[in-house]
């Protein structure tokens, strides 16, 4: 067996998502801060959203600049139905994720007729859309006001009701959606998607049905971005439209771009770079800059976002993958240590 069989099972193993599981496991026993385990909380959130967001713009090659829109939907469908008609957070987040699906598969249609630029602009005319939709909606949303009162998630009497408790849950679903798209990018569809990311053209000539796989992983990346939504409604129990602008659907996509759009690890590094730079910028910045206001940050991921796409255009992912690769690399070539014989002279050579 090659090195290049190797590395094959190494990708499609659970080596990778085991021991980030185990590390994420330990974490809250190790750092016993809540001040932490928020900003790891919010790092899922991203990371889930982002998770559907890399199959669709790194796998099927199809920008999105509207993936807010499915956030705010799942939030919206899954607090309405537990805060107003008193049912189970759970039936309210598959709701949101049928609604968002449905919505992907009868916006899809149209806009994935378009390629490059227009596709981009559509999919940012259909969050303008869902966003004014958000304010307008008063009796369903509550408008700029906000909707109150949504209940906290539960589960056989164990109630999700704080930091440590829901740090748990929101990763859990971040290890399902990763290896739920590992198993995707290493299937039949995978191989579909890849090759109409590489050319279109070619994917039609041997048969590739392109617009079902578009709409197929379009619907995916929403029902990600629903659950996401759904999540952070019931981890911060109050939400309004300003959650769900065209800013947070542009900060998406910086994720994506920084973590590396070919890597579903990529959505957990852009995620978790996104959120602990936002994290120093608010106590870094008005130390320096006192009279800044809050549009600092789009200025800082803006230049970061034109940084990386000149000088990382694949991301962080494989700049980390080839840092591991170099150390497991330098560890094989690390000669082992030879054990000398009794009259000093080195064992396991001819002594003659």
């Amino acid at each position: 067996m090659d090195r290049t069989d190797l590395k094959k099972i190494y990708n499609n193993s659970l080596a990778g998502p085991l021991i980030f599981a185990g590390v994420l496991f330990l974490l809250p026993f190790v750092v016993q801060s809540n001040y932490i385990l928020s900003i790891m909380i919010m790092i899922g959130f991203y990371a889930l959203l982002c998770n559907g967001l890399t199959l669709l713009m790194g796998y099927a090659g199809q920008i999105s600049l509207g993936h807010a829109a499915f956030y705010g939907i799942g939030a919206y469908m899954s607090a309405y139905l537990s805060a107003k008609m008193g049912l189970s957070p759970w039936l309210g987040m598959l709701a949101g994720m049928i609604l968002a699906a449905i919505i992907a598969y009868i916006v899809g249609i149209p806009i994935f007729k378009l390629k490059g630029h227009y596709l981009a602009l559509a999919t940012l005319g259909f969050g303008v859309i869902v966003y004014t939709a958000f304010k307008e909606l008063k009796d369903f949303t509550g408008g700029l006001n906000g909707f109150f009162g949504i209940p906290t998630i539960s589960l056989f009497g164990f109630e999700f009701n704080n930091d440590f408790r829901f740090y748990y849950l929101i990763w859990l679903f971040v290890i399902l959606g990763i290896l739920f798209s590992r198993n995707i990018i290493h299937s039949r569809i995978g191989r579909a998607l890849r090759s109409i990311e590489g050319s279109e053209v070619a994917s039609d000539a041997v048969g590739v049905n392109i617009m079902k796989y578009k709409l197929q992983v379009f619907m995916l990346s929403a029902m990600f971005a629903s659950l996401s939504g759904s999540l952070y409604a019931h981890y911060i129990t109050f939400i309004n439209p300003n959650l769900f602008d065209v800013m947070t659907s542009i900060y998406l996509l910086i994720m994506v771009v920084i973590g590396g759009a070919s890597s579903i690890w990529g959505s957990v590094i852009g995620a978790a770079v996104f959120v602990l730079l936002g994290e120093i910028l608010k106590s870094v910045v008005p130390l320096v800059f006192p009279n800044a206001g809050g549009e600092f940050e789009i200025v800082f991921f803006g230049l970061l976002l034109v940084v990386t796409l000149i000088y990382m255009p694949n991301g962080l992912s494989p700049q980390l993958e080839k840092l591991i690769a170099r150390f497991r690399r330098n560890k094989e070539l690390v000669p082992a240590p030879v054990a000398a014989g009794r009259d000093g002279v080195e064992s396991g050579g001819d002594q003659s």
